[in-house]
């Protein structure tokens, strides 16, 4: 049975680097023991340098590991289920080197559609390596050899036969992958998150005040799929007017009427607010 435990040994016995893929979102605590834990030039925060660069502090860090290090985050790979990240083997021993490859695949797109490809998500990792061919790994992998990581049932590991540097194509196969719906959700929540900080950063600040921020962003987001505002437009528009709102959740009458269709519902909504905002008449 494969474990990250043995993996890692077997990588360290090859002459490889060893490198953690950990995502900040839920693991403060341990991201924060291995800062601590490892000199600066053994770990880099991999938002920082990308147009995501203002959700650094809570966002993925890639980590330079010797196989002591395991210890720091024995509580991680026991509970796996947390998708809190994977780990990588390369020949490259320089943790910049596989920082900067992360970082280009990161970030895709051109302002300003761009987005978050969650690379550092596990269940992203997964599903981007069931779909391509070994042939087609190398531009996704860049200069890693080997990868660990929770499939959502069991330990796997890939291997990429040909580690280097690939430049990346105009249009990347992984980037055509339909991502499953736990991903798809992940994707979506780090986009908005991401224009909700950069957009209201002073209303945020005193939203945060009274309430945890990602949970409040959640909540608004759970609601407006109940409604069935899926799209990007009604999503944003959706937490754009939350913040506007008394207490930072919207009234009642916003509700959908009965047998009211979410088109229909949006576009009373929408209709409304700009009337109130006085951008329109009666």
């Amino acid at each position: 049975m494969i474990t990250p435990q043995l993996w890692s040994s077997a990588q360290t016995k090859l002459g490889l680097s060893l490198y953690l893929i950990l995502d900040s979102d839920g693991q403060l605590e341990e991201r924060d023991a291995l800062i601590n834990s490892v000199s600066n030039d053994r770990f880099r925060n991999l938002f920082l340098g990308t147009p995501a660069s203002s959700l650094a502090d809570s966002g993925p860090f890639i980590f330079q590991l010797v196989e002591a290090d395991l210890l720091f985050i024995k509580d991680l790979i026991k509970s796996p289920e947390r998708n809190w990240g994977w780990f990588a083997s390369s020949p490259i021993h320089d943790v910049e080197v596989i920082a900067t490859q992360m970082r280009e695949r990161l970030v895709v797109g051109e302002r300003p559609n761009q987005a978050i490809y969650r690379l550092h998500d596990n269940r992203v990792l997964t599903r981007a390596l069931t779909h391509l061919n070994a042939d087609e790994y190398p531009e996704y992998l860049g200069p890693i050899s080997s990868v660990c990581y929770w499939d959502g049932s069991q330990w796997v590991v890939t291997e990429n036969s040909n580690p280097g540097e690939h430049p990346l194509q105009a249009s990347p196969v992984w980037l055509n992958i339909p991502q499953s719906e736990a991903a798809s959700a992940a994707v979506e929540f780090d986009n908005i998150r991401r224009y909700l900080m950069v957009e209201h950063t002073e209303t945020l600040a005193k939203l945060a005040e009274q309430e945890n921020f990602d949970a409040w962003l959640r909540t608004q987001l759970e609601l407006a799929r109940t409604w069935g505002w899926n799209d990007p437009e009604q999503l944003h528009f959706f937490v754009d007017q939350s913040l506007k709102a008394p207490e930072y959740h919207l009234p009642k009458s916003w509700f959908p009427h009965h047998a009211e269709t979410p088109a229909a519902h949006f576009e009373r909504i929408y209709e409304e607010s700009l009337y109130w905002q006085g951008e329109v008449s009666v």
